[in-house]
């Protein structure tokens, strides 16, 4: 599993949301760090990615792909997301 930050989900997250979330301020649910999300950590592997905390470690979001084409997106350590308009 490589270690990246949020950023390498950015292709990945408009295929799925319609729209770049990393430009996007969160905020941790655990901790209650505020940034974007392009700085937080991802593990990605051939199976998706796990989104962790930079402060806490705590699981902020989690992209899941399964060989039929169907993807799942959790977001349980994200007490807020920042959407822009325009």
């Amino acid at each position: 599993m490589a270690l990246l930050d949020g950023n390498a989900l950015a292709g990945r997250l408009d295929d799925l949301l319609g729209w770049d979330a990393t430009g996007s301020e969160v905020r941790c649910t655990h901790c209650g760090l505020r940034g974007l999300l392009a700085t937080a950590a991802v593990y990605a592997s051939a199976m998706g990615a796990v989104v962790r905390c930079r402060s806490c470690d705590a699981v902020l979001l989690t992209v899941v792909d399964a060989p039929d084409g169907r993807s799942w997106l959790g977001m349980p350590g994200l007490s807020a997301v920042e959407l822009r308009r325009g």
